[in-house]
């Protein structure tokens, strides 16, 4: 049988000791996270329906642990995750039409998908907590 010769210095594929991490591929992992994070979230979500859904005892307790700084840093938290994952799904909807894929365009999508994000998360609590108290 012939043997194939692979030099062993060379890696079978590109790896990321050839790539330079760019902001892209940091927002293509945060995109991956925060789709886990809502899946968990999710489970608060569903707690805090099920206890609307049991009574005011339990409601109440889902409602004193929300109004904790745990609970609202839990919150604050989640909305952002939410609005990420949301902009960064547009993003990846912008690339499906065969746009924004040039360098700087990937770049500065990035840009706009964090600190949109980050932008609209603020301003829908100062929202909230100017129309809602």
């Amino acid at each position: 049988m012939a043997e194939s010769r692979v030099p062993a210095a060379r890696p079978l594929s590109p790896h990321l000791q050839i790539y330079r991490m760019s902001l892209t591929m940091v927002m293509s992992g945060a995109h991956r996270i925060t789709g886990m994070v809502l899946y968990f979230g999710a489970a608060f979500l569903a707690w805090w329906l099920i206890a609307a859904a049991s009574g005011p005892n339990a409601y109440g307790y889902v409602q004193w642990f929300m109004g904790t700084w745990i609970g609202r840093l839990f919150l604050f938290g989640y909305t952002w995750t939410l609005i990420h994952h949301a902009l960064g799904g547009v993003r990846h909807l912008i690339w499906d039409t065969g746009r924004g894929l040039g360098a700087s365009e990937r770049e500065w999508l990035a840009v706009a998908t964090l600190t949109g994000s980050l932008a609209t998360t603020v301003v829908l609590w100062v929202a909230g907590y100017f129309f809602l108290g």
